[in-house]
């Protein structure tokens, strides 16, 4: 089995509404996110995935997520990390179905969260 992760940056503004102090005010953030994959590379290729396609479908949702108003995006939901990581894995699922895991980054915040979907055991 072999995981394969690419990361991407981006930077966006946002609001929490009911946030304390500065929370609810306008502000933004530089993130960072990893999008990992999971799988057994093709035996003839040599690989999981081809690394242009991976990259094509991150970028897609890396120009939907920067220098943008995150309030504003259709489908996030309240901008918190939680809906964003969730928010980067239902993007890029639809063109890489075997992403396994979404995390995301503040990293002058020293904060991060990581979705991986419920594989519907417990």
């Amino acid at each position: 089995m072999i995981e394969l992760t690419q990361e991407f940056a981006f930077d966006a503004a946002h609001t929490l509404e009911g946030g304390i102090g500065k929370n609810a005010r306008l502000h933004g953030h530089s993130f960072r996110a990893a999008v990992s994959l999971r799988g057994q590379p093709d035996v003839a290729r040599g690989w999981l995935c081809d690394l242009g396609e991976v990259n094509a479908a991150i970028g897609k949702v890396r120009d939907e997520l920067d220098h943008q108003f995150l309030n504003d995006l259709p489908g996030l939901g309240r901008p918190t990390l939680e809906n964003l990581s969730r928010f980067i894995y239902e993007r890029v699922q639809k063109t890489l179905p075997n992403v396994v895991r979404v995390s995301i980054y503040r990293p002058s915040l020293g904060q991060s969260c990581i979705y991986e979907p419920s594989t519907g055991s417990t």
